[in-house]
């Protein structure tokens, strides 16, 4: 529902959410050796390897320890809140322009 109405608002920033991207070296041997992939789905893999590795931190569940593998994504910092997670998954991603 929310997607839907974010299409029809505004499409471009959904369509770059959406729209498949060729992956750089690190991020495909993270996404298990996928060559192309949405933003969108690339950041949910992300959050679905720290749910299921439990990486969140026990006494501060907005606190996010990294692990060998996301250290490569989250450009090899120990620890990173919430709220960071999509501004440095973005950085990986190419910019789009507005025309």
């Amino acid at each position: 529902m929310v997607l839907r109405r974010a299409a029809v608002e505004s499409p471009k920033k959904v369509a770059a959410l959406v729209d498949l991207v060729n992956l750089p070296t690190a991020l495909r041997e993270f996404a298990g050796g996928r060559s192309q992939m949405s933003h969108l789905s690339f950041f949910l893999g992300v959050w679905s390897h720290i749910k299921n590795n439990n990486l969140q931190d026990p006494t501060n569940r907005n606190i996010v320890n990294c692990d060998e593998k996301l250290n490569t994504v989250l450009l090899g910092r120990s620890k990173v809140e919430l709220s960071e997670l999509p501004v440095l998954v973005k950085l990986h991603f190419p910019k789009v322009f507005n025309s």
